[in-house]
């Protein structure tokens, strides 16, 4: 793991992947200051060495590199650039991280407003779910200056394997990419489990012949699992996973793209959130399968 070499972490959002990834940085020998918009989120983390500030300019003042694990683009938007926002707490020099997944169109114009304001940007994204945040294998897309994106690294190495992608804003849509495979196979996943019942399989064993197979997937192990088991505690709620098909929705029209199973797996998400389950994991999308099946099974 790479030293820490004296860099002042702020952090900003301590929710389901925050929190493990704010320990992470803290146990690698970085001196770390969170702040969550929920104070009790925030509060468990100063037995593990993070220092908890109450506003997001506080746990900015000071910090050379910023990490923001937001839920959404507009979040991120005021708790950074608002009116009280932490960006402006920063010392000039002083590198900006945005970790959450967010609109590219709004990475670039985050990595503008920071430019302006004598900052660096990096908008860098994740993949590996509370697992991956835990144990520091998360997969990480950064966009920006590669020469910011290389100073980085020391950051990073806590928490996964960062990949530069391209400039401001190619780290989101490449997120963008990932959620589209993540959300389409958990689709095709449901729609398998739920036909395998329907012919009197046991959709338990039906995922265990798979596995290894062509049909393997981190997908079909896990969320897979989920959905044999029952077990919908959100890992990466619907309600977010909507907003990411959503957002490459929104960049393929402005792109001229058609993307069929993008689409329709969209409007799943959709029904899955207007039927109560915009808080449970994504996993659950089984679970508006058999809604829309249900006057027709048997």
């Amino acid at each position: 793991m790479a030293e820490a070499g004296g860099l002042r972490i702020g952090f900003l959002g301590t929710g389901i992947m925050g929190a493990p990834m704010a320990r992470r940085l803290a146990a690698a020998g970085f001196p770390v200051t969170a702040w969550n918009r929920s104070a009790e989120k925030a509060g468990g983390l100063a037995a593990d060495g993070v220092s908890v500030a109450p506003t997001p300019r506080g746990a900015a003042a000071g910090a050379d590199v910023l990490v923001a694990m937001l839920s959404s683009g507009p979040v991120c938007d005021e708790v950074l650039f608002g009116p009280e926002g932490a960006a402006s707490a920063l010392a000039p020099g002083a590198t900006i991280l945005v970790m959450s997944s967010i609109p590219p169109q709004t990475a670039r114009a985050q990595a503008d407003k920071a430019r302006e304001m004598g900052l660096s940007y990096v908008d860098a994204p994740v993949s590996g779910g509370e697992k991956g945040a835990q144990a520091g294998t998360l997969a990480i897309m950064a966009g920006g200056e590669a020469a910011v994106v290389d100073r980085l690294a020391p950051v990073f190495a806590p928490l996964g394997r960062p990949t530069h992608v391209g400039p401001a804003g190619a780290g989101s849509l490449t997120k963008l990419c990932n959620q589209l495979i993540v959300a389409t196979t958990i689709g095709a996943v449901s729609e398998a489990l739920v036909l395998a019942e329907s012919g009197g399989a046991d959709p338990a064993r039906v995922r265990e012949a798979l596995l290894g197979g062509f049909a393997d997937s981190t997908v079909l192990r896990q969320h897979g699992l989920r959905m044999v088991t029952g077990d919908f505690k959100p890992g990466g709620p619907a309600k977010y996973q909507i907003k990411d098909t959503g957002a490459a929705l929104d960049v393929a029209r402005a792109a001229s793209l058609d993307l069929p199973l993008a689409s329709a797996t969209h409007a799943l998400f959709e029904g899955m959130v207007a039927n109560g389950g915009a808080d449970l994991d994504h996993s659950a999308l089984i679970l508006e399968i058999k809604r829309v099946n249900g006057p027709r099974r048997g």
